[in-house]
């Protein structure tokens, strides 16, 4: 593997370094779950808003709506 060099404020390195720290990662252990985090986070993202775009499916709603008549339990 190849290393590389990133321009950070020291403020962010330190603040990085720290948080690796305390998960027990190296920096770019650190980075690697960062980055993992987020495209896990924007994969949601997209799924929630493809449910939210699909339509219900009707035969689900028709059959609960059964579920909620009172004259089913009878």
């Amino acid at each position: 593997m190849t290393s590389t060099t990133i321009k950070v404020s020291a403020d962010l390195r330190d603040r990085l370094k720290q948080s690796a720290s305390a998960h027990g990662r190296t920096l770019g252990e650190h980075l690697e779950a960062l980055l993992e985090h987020e495209a896990r986070s924007d994969r949601f993202a997209r799924l929630r808003h493809q449910m939210a775009q699909t339509p219900p499916d009707e035969r689900y709603d028709l059959e609960a709506e059964s579920w909620q008549d009172d004259t089913a339990w009878s």
